[in-house]
């Protein structure tokens, strides 16, 4: 009778793990993009865009997550910050990649502004059990040496008091290469999309964890 009820807990346990495991991958992890034009695939085709090239990577790596792309053009941190907790609520996101700032930097808004809303940002999303991916980001020198240093600092600084991941700039190969941006010299080209992506994977790939890995 006592081994016929061990075995009876054994199978049920078993049944459990499998059907943990079947819903875990009937429900993949979201991973959620805050970001603003560059994100947003702005004058390219949104299929080509990074962040859709991210999703496909993903998949291709056997990640069981799925990107949400909350990325909006002309998007400043003021307005991301508006938006995040409601966003974070609805897709409880396992990771929070946090592309903001440049338009905050390109309209030359106070340098603590922009750090208290990528600030307020990084500090909700943690709260919410994500882990963030900070993309750096870099201003063009004609904004005057001081501010321009003043920016670029904002994402180190924050990633050290948060110990949260930084790409150090996201735009890395891309932004001088005239050939591989648009007209306007600040939004990338199509072709530019791919380079990006692989600015970022080395350092989001860590944070999707390697049970997840196939």
């Amino acid at each position: 009778m006592l081994d016929w009820f061990r075995r009876l807990i054994l199978v049920n346990g078993c049944l459990l793990l499998l059907f943990s495991a079947n819903s875990w991958a009937n429900h993949p992890q979201p991973i959620l993009v805050m970001g603003d034009s560059l994100s947003a695939g702005y004058g390219i085709d949104l299929n080509s865009g990074w962040v859709q090239l991210l999703q496909e990577k993903l998949e291709s790596h056997k990640f069981s997550h799925a990107v949400i792309n909350a990325s909006v053009s002309g998007e400043t941190t003021t307005g991301g910050a508006a938006r995040l907790d409601k966003l974070l609520k609805t897709h409880k996101p396992s990771i929070v990649i946090l592309e903001l700032g440049g338009n905050d930097g390109l309209r030359g808004q106070p340098v603590n502004i922009t750090r208290d809303n990528l600030s307020a940002m990084i500090d909700a999303s943690l709260n919410a059990n994500a882990q963030v991916l900070l993309l750096g980001m870099q201003i063009p020198p004609n904004y005057g040496a001081r501010y321009t240093q003043m920016f670029s600092d904002i994402y180190p600084e924050l990633a050290q008091e948060y110990q949260v991941t930084l790409v150090p700039f996201m735009l890395d190969g891309v932004a001088l290469n005239r050939e591989l941006m648009r007209n306007d010299s600040i939004h990338p080209t199509e072709e530019a999309q791919p380079m990006i992506l692989d600015n970022v994977w080395p350092y989001l790939e860590p944070l999707l964890g390697e049970d997840d890995a196939s």
